[in-house]
């Protein structure tokens, strides 16, 4: 990674984390989601990639036992948590809630 973990989940812009691994069937069909989701909100949200098996720290850090599992971050502060795909519109609700 180019910059720390610590400094991107510092933005006071929404940052999405979407923890994944290359093996998961469920976090491939994520990705197109993901893709709208940033379309659709522009600069209004970051989202960050995390390959668990090559970030096994971080992934143990914040105790992602499945993948994908997604984190809201703002500040700093992780706001939301949910392992899992979810449609575009769920994620756009959640992440309209806290931007």
């Amino acid at each position: 990674m180019k910059s720390s973990f610590k400094e991107i989940i510092d933005s006071d812009v929404p940052v999405l984390v979407d923890f994944f691994a290359d093996w998961c069937g469920p976090c491939k069909m994520l990705a197109p989601i993901l893709k709208q989701v940033k379309d659709d909100m522009g600069d209004g949200l970051k989202i960050v990639k995390i390959d668990v098996d090559k970030n096994q720290p971080l992934a143990n850090k914040y105790n992602v036992r499945g993948v994908p599992t997604m984190m809201l971050f703002k500040n700093g502060k992780q706001l939301w948590r949910q392992s899992g795909v979810l449609q575009k519109n769920d994620i756009l609700a959640v992440v309209r809630q806290f931007a």
